[in-house]
């Protein structure tokens, strides 16, 4: 059974960083395609970052363009998301996930993502 687990967010006041972790389990990931999505309360989930993992590219929403970023350690899993210059419209529960065996691009549409984490929730107060 895959399992991803976040970790990292927290409670912060605008301006501040943060870091998320995604670790995996059942299996290691170190192939797939991964993303971070969010969602704050009453909203659909939203793409904020992925990566490619047999091409390296990075994607970004508009949003968090230049202010996100992802990337990953040398064995490829964990994946991080650097948040720096938060803003309380970034309030929402992250979400780790990846893609399945043999899905290389990244895709902004959640629903093309097999694996979730369950969430884990930062807060920017303003």
């Amino acid at each position: 059974q895959v399992q991803l687990v976040e970790s990292g967010g927290g409670l912060v006041q605008a301006g501040a960083s943060l870091r998320l972790s995604c670790a995996a389990s059942g299996r290691t990931f170190s192939g797939y395609t991964m993303g971070w999505f969010r969602q704050a309360p009453g909203k659909e989930r939203e793409f904020v970052a992925g990566i490619n993992r047999s091409t390296g590219s990075t994607y970004y929403a508009d949003t968090v363009k230049g202010r996100f970023t992802i990337h990953r350690d040398n064995a490829k899993i964990p994946v991080y998301l650097q948040m720096n210059r938060l803003k309380h419209k970034d309030t929402a529960v992250y979400y780790c996930a990846a893609r399945g065996p043999g899905e290389y691009g990244v895709a902004y549409d959640p629903d093309r993502y097999r694996y979730w984490g369950q969430g884990n929730q930062v807060t920017v107060s303003s």
